[in-house]
């Protein structure tokens, strides 16, 4: 049953990840060969302390886009904050994981409940959850797909 089952249990291993200063191109290269749309970004201790995704690479490939702006007197009014850009820049022009990988990964214990782990996949909005040690290193990632794979199993 479905509901008895923990995340340990339907997890995907052995976890693919990459470092900090992994070079970009080695983690797309990495994400197509294994077909993964995510990669946990590890310290040099094998912590959790990023995520790698397709959605931050789409950011890096269609460009910086300052935003709308209005033109006043030969000076350039932009309507969205600047402050905000810093991000997005990295993005562009980041040359490794750790300039483009986003912060803050969603993670789970290995003794989660299926259910409770696919409430936070679904309250979260997002693909996948590291699912971590004691140490804060990933022994397996929670998909969406995984979540499906295990109830058309039971």
């Amino acid at each position: 049953m479905v509901v008895e089952r923990r995340v340990s249990e339907v997890m995907t291993t052995p976890v693919r990840s990459v470092s900090t200063t992994t070079p970009l191109q080695e983690a797309v290269q990495l994400m197509s060969e294994h077909h993964v749309s995510g990669l946990p970004v590890l310290d040099a201790d094998g912590a959790l302390v990023g995520e790698l995704t397709e959605q931050d690479l789409m950011v890096r490939e269609s460009g910086f886009d300052a935003g709308p702006y209005v033109m006043l007197l030969d000076a350039v009014i932009y309507l969205r904050n600047p402050l905000n850009w810093d991000k997005e820049v990295h993005q562009v022009l980041g040359s490794t994981v750790g300039e483009v990988m986003r912060k803050n990964p969603h993670h789970c214990d290995p003794d989660l409940s299926l259910p409770a782990a696919a409430k936070l996949l679904h309250e979260r909005s997002t693909q996948r959850l590291f699912v971590l040690n004691d140490a804060k290193q990933p022994v397996g990632v929670l998909t969406r797909g995984d979540v499906v794979r295990a109830l058309a199993g039971a």
